[in-house]
């Protein structure tokens, strides 16, 4: 029995704005204490490591949520998953602003803003799949991405002007209501699928969460590309954890941390808009990923060791670049090599490989840093384990995919 012609449909485009608003308050409230780091410390009266544990929470309970989120996701479907975690991400970014001097308020806030993140960032490829052709999956899932980096560049660059001018408790009110406007949006919006698949590809049956989860681990190149996010992602986790922290000893100020901070993303959003739509249309994964990888070596090399501020900003707008373009092209890879796994499946696993190394990298960073404070013989380990990634890289084989 012949397939009818697959019937791709403009409203996918929709589904996909109200998707990447959820994604950008959501990565708002993930790092918006990272570029203040010392001053709310000082407001709230803690250790810097208080103001990183707020982050950390993010990391913390992803690697306990990330499959639970990823089996809602695929049993309940997207409307219902991400539905989940809209609705928590309202209501503690509310609580955020009601008990802005509290600091227990807002790790209990926290806590539900992690518990919501497994939703959005685990629904990236199944949404490109169920809404996208096959030859638009990379830039789906690439666009989806760029959502976040986003939300990191509001966060880093508009968080210390908003605390400067409204206080700590303004600027947590004006990010609490943009979070219930994003969230009120998606439910206005968004719907389950379009009606017909739109692509012969994306009829296939998947298997269960955990006969995937087996399936994924049977699969040598799929383990090792759960390496390569477990160093990638695990690294990116600690930079903007510590990116004030790590500039600090270097003379650079919490705006300059913020505005670096701002430049990575930046350069995250222009590979994210030209690496994966050049993926597809090239129909590969895997220079992409590899050759990502190996850029951002100099990037790294560069935020570690430059002093000045412009020097600064070109290793940051690189190693962006590198790192985030990277990050959809190999979710969406990974989704094809897991393939029938379903693809919140393999997506929430390699996602939660990093945040297992993030959160040992962040602890390490902190308890290994020298008298003066400066974090470099880490970051020359990053370097060195960024480079081992690119060449892990090149054992990987291409899927294709009809």
């Amino acid at each position: 029995m012949e397939h009818a012609e697959p019937i791709v449909y403009r409203y996918r485009w929709a589904v996909l704005v109200v998707f990447a608003l959820l994604n950008i308050m959501l990565q708002v409230h993930w790092v918006a204490f990272a570029p203040i780091t010392k001053e709310a410390a000082a407001f709230y009266g803690v250790e810097p490591l208080s103001i990183a544990f707020l982050a950390l929470l993010f990391l913390l309970l992803y690697v306990v949520a990330g499959l639970p989120a990823s089996y809602v996701l695929d049993t309940f479907g997207l409307r219902w998953g991400i539905g989940l975690g809209a609705v928590l991400m309202a209501t503690c970014g509310v609580v955020k602003g009601i008990w802005p001097s509290n600091y227990t308020a807002i790790v209990v806030a926290q806590t539900g803003l992690a518990l919501a993140q497994p939703f959005i960032l685990n629904a990236y490829t199944r949404l490109s799949s169920q809404w996208f052709p096959a030859r638009e999956h990379a830039t789906a899932t690439g666009l989806a991405a760029l959502s976040q980096y986003v939300g990191f560049i509001v966060a880093m660059g508009l968080t210390p002007p908003l605390l400067h001018a409204l206080g700590m408790g303004g600027m947590l009110q004006v990010y609490g209501a943009a979070t219930v406007v994003s969230v009120a949006a998606f439910l206005l919006v968004f719907r389950e699928h379009p009606p017909t698949p739109p692509s012969h590809f994306d009829e296939d049956p998947r298997l269960g969460v955990w006969a995937g989860v087996k399936h994924i681990f049977r699969q040598p190149q799929m383990v090792l590309l759960l390496y390569i996010f477990l160093i990638g992602i695990g690294v990116f986790n600690a930079l903007s954890t510590w990116i004030e922290e790590i500039l600090a000893p270097r003379g650079f100020t919490a705006a300059q941390a913020g505005v670096a901070g701002a430049v990575m993303m930046a350069g995250g959003i222009l590979g994210a808009l030209v690496v994966p739509p050049l993926s597809d249309r090239i129909g590969r994964r895997v220079p992409f990923l590899v050759g990502c990888t190996a850029l951002a070596v100099p990037g790294l090399a560069g935020f570690t060791f430059v002093t000045g501020f412009a020097a600064l900003l070109v290793a940051s707008f690189v190693l962006g670049f590198a790192i985030l373009s990277a990050g959809p092209i190999g979710f969406e890879y990974g989704a094809e090599l897991a393939h029938p796994a379903p693809e919140s499946t393999s997506q929430g696993l390699l996602m939660i490989g990093g945040q297992i190394s993030g959160i040992v990298f962040i602890f390490g960073m902190d308890a290994l840093r020298q008298g003066t404070g400066t974090m470099t013989p880490f970051l020359v380990g990053f370097i060195v384990l960024t480079l081992l990634n690119a060449l892990l890289g090149l054992r990987l084989r291409e899927v294709h995919t009809d």
